[in-house]
């Protein structure tokens, strides 16, 4: 799973501060804050058909990551709407999109771990893409990795924050391995998430999610758990070991950036139906028509 560039990204517009510059000007200062440290929060949405998928869910989210690690002067939901929209706008961009919104603590006066350095407010950065779901509909392979997701005794995965070098060292390791993404595992020796997604089984017609302790709750993995509440599917939440993975009738993860994706093999093993269940199939024709008709409107 490698992405590749599309021809149509270079001539964005990127919203720096309410800026918006071309993709070869935007820039933040070297004293920025997610320079400096990795010190900044955010999101990933995705634009359907002239909506934005989730949209306060994410801004509520993002919002909650910054107070945690004690953000000020962080921007209004509705400032971020609107830098979102004039961007958008900007780009011509009303499907098959995605942004990466970023807020930072800021720009530091010096260099230096400290956060009164930070007296200018936050940055807030506008990134929209031409961007299809970045996997394939064939599937993807997964490796166990060595790096354990991060649990709230270390950088707590509730905060959904800018510092993933956690989550890259299991991505290099997927890659040396040949596989699309990696798993990670708890502290515990229990499945967490990949380093990108949430991740989901079935087993004879039951569904199953690890505990969000050591991963984040992610919102594609809410709305997962939704339709199959509303939909009379059985869902629990529980402590996963790779054996219960490997046996699984489906697997699949959920994330913004690539919807639900099966998991066609994990460790070499490769993930076999052993029951007349498709609740994949059933799970994602529900998400495919919410993609379709729900979200917050664009105003253009």
């Amino acid at each position: 799973m490698l992405q590749s560039f599309n021809p149509k990204n270079e001539k964005i517009l990127v919203n720096i501060n309410g800026k918006l510059l071309p993709r070869s000007e935007a820039k933040v200062s070297v004293f920025d804050s997610s320079v400096q440290g990795g010190d900044a929060v955010w999101e990933g949405l995705r634009i359907y058909n002239g909506r934005i998928f989730c949209l306060e869910e994410h801004l509520n989210r993002m919002i909650a990551s910054a107070h945690a690690l004690a953000f000020e002067n962080v921007p209004s939901k509705e400032e971020i709407k609107k830098a979102i929209f004039e961007t958008l706008k900007a780009n011509g961009m009303r499907d098959e999109s995605h942004i990466r919104l970023t807020l930072t603590r800021g720009e530091k006066i010096t260099s230096g771990m400290d956060i009164r350095l930070n007296t200018s407010g936050c940055t807030l950065i506008v990134l929209a893409e031409w961007k299809k779901p970045v996997y394939g509909a064939e599937g993807i392979k997964l490796i166990t990795s060595s790096v354990r997701r991060n649990s709230p005794m270390n950088l707590d995965s509730k905060i959904h924050h800018n510092n993933l070098i956690n989550n890259i060292l299991a991505k290099i390791e997927a890659n040396v391995a040949g596989a699309d993404d990696a798993l990670m595992l708890d502290n515990y020796g229990f499945v967490a998430e990949t380093n990108a997604c949430n991740i989901f089984h079935c087993k004879n017609g039951k569904l199953y999610t690890p505990h969000a302790d050591a991963c984040l709750p992610g919102i594609t993995r809410n709305k997962v758990i939704d339709i199959a509440l509303a939909n009379s599917v059985s869902i629990t939440e529980k402590n996963i070991s790779l054996t219960e993975v490997y046996n699984a009738d489906e697997v699949f993860t959920t994330g913004t950036m690539g919807e639900l994706v099966l998991v066609k093999e994990a460790d070499g093993r490769k993930i076999i139906n052993r029951s007349e269940e498709r609740l994949y199939d059933k799970i994602f024709s529900i998400f495919r028509k919410q993609t379709e008709t729900e979200g917050e409107k664009l105003p253009f």
